[in-house]
């Protein structure tokens, strides 16, 4: 099946140009970098309040706001820094070990600032002329967007709206028909004061991101607020806009498990130190090292894979046709593979800790859930696999969403 929006000739799998892409400035990412860890004293100190609260402290939202991590992928040309996909996953892994809420939050925050790529440019430079806007968006639903003149009534419930307490946008999916599944889907940017924030995020991981239903009733949306959500034409001339939307939206949360993971193995790290009465500390036992040492590689491996599978969807988007579908059923299944690795790094760690790690004063208690609530995300379902296994079985993806 070749992808419609791509039709270039490939020259074959091994063909590998270099991307056009902004790598970003090294020293900048360094200061992003260095930011998310000074961040490292408020977030232990309100890390209780993200479960009570089932969403981030508005100091905790407005810190993370300030370092810029809610637009790393905002154009240069709107005064966003545009970083490449893998300094930006460098940045969501670090800010996911220190907390999976903290980093899923930066990941879909800062991942739909992408949207400045695709927007009308006068209408991206009003949303983020506030320092801390954030989008909260909802791929979950189909909402319905009824034609009307310069635009459309809305109306629909979208689930998993993280950020949704803090958010200044909403999108949520619709179409005009939503009955139709050939009918195309359309992202609908909505205001805060549009729509209802249902408080219904009661879950066992991932607390503290907020991610309730929003219900929006008849609402007008006026075209430019809407566009196209598979096929759009970007506004932006950089490669992170021309890349497939659904394949990037899928990177932008694939190093929170990987994140979550890696706190863990720190977690884990300093427990081991530890000495209980007369027993020798967990670092001393030969099989507590060889999980730590295995962990370490499947860790390693998992992020290996994601940065390759990125390198060719990258070198694949202007070049188009069979290699880019292929290239984007990779990346999923990348992502899919990420998940699940994290998730049994984590676990194992657990196991190796005992009933230490059952208690709720125990950060692996917290990474567990968090790990395990980061990889029911559609973007590293398990379906990832069937539609890469249909292509290398010369069937069609099955699917056009992916």
């Amino acid at each position: 099946m070749r992808d419609p929006g791509h039709t270039a000739k490939t020259d074959g799998p091994m063909a590998r140009p270099g991307p056009e892409v902004n790598d970003g400035d090294p020293t900048h990412v360094c200061r992003v970098l260095e930011a998310v860890q000074a961040l490292a004293p408020l977030i232990a100190a309100q890390r209780n309040a993200f479960d009570s609260g089932r969403r981030l402290p508005a100091a905790v939202f407005a810190a993370l706001a300030d370092a810029g991590l809610f637009r790393l992928w905002l154009p240069q040309a709107l005064g966003g820094p545009e970083l490449s996909p893998f300094a930006f996953m460098r940045v969501v892994e670090a800010a996911s070990a220190l907390d999976g809420s903290v980093g899923w939050l930066v990941g879909n925050g800062a991942g739909m600032s992408r949207i400045g790529g695709y927007l009308d440019e006068a209408v991206a430079r009003e949303w983020y002329a506030d320092p801390r806007a954030f989008v909260a968006s909802a791929t979950g639903a189909v909402g319905t967007a009824s034609a009307v003149a310069g635009g459309y009534r809305l109306s629909g419930r979208w689930p998993f709206g993280s950020g949704a307490h803090h958010a200044t946008r909403f999108m949520g999916l619709a179409s005009v028909r939503p009955d139709d599944p050939a009918s195309p889907l359309l992202c609908c940017y909505l205001g805060r004061a549009d729509l209802t924030i249902l408080d219904n995020w009661h879950v066992s991981g991932l607390r503290g991101t907020g991610s309730c239903d929003f219900e929006a009733r008849d609402i007008f949306v006026p075209a430019a607020h809407a566009h196209p959500f598979l096929g759009l034409q970007p506004t932006q001339p950089g490669l992170l806009y021309r890349m497939p939307p659904s394949s990037v939206f899928a990177w932008s949360i694939c190093g929170v498990p990987l994140g979550i993971a890696s706190g863990a193995m720190t977690s884990f790290t300093e427990l081991a130190k530890g000495r209980s009465g007369n027993r020798a500390a967990l670092r001393d036992r030969e099989t507590v090292q060889a999980t730590v040492g295995r962990t370490r590689a499947m860790l390693r491996a998992a992020r290996a894979l994601l940065v390759d599978a990125m390198t060719e969807l990258m070198a694949a988007t202007d070049t188009g046709g069979q290699r880019l579908v292929e290239a984007r059923a990779d990346i999923r299944i990348a992502n899919a593979h990420a998940a699940e690795t994290a998730t049994s790094v984590t676990e194992m760690l657990a196991a190796s800790a005992g009933a230490v790690a059952i208690f709720e004063t125990c950060a692996l208690e917290r990474a567990v859930g968090d790990v395990r609530a980061a990889a029911k995300h559609v973007a590293m379902s398990p379906n990832n696999y069937v539609t890469a296994g249909r292509l290398a079985l010369g069937l069609d993806p099955g699917t056009a969403r992916f």
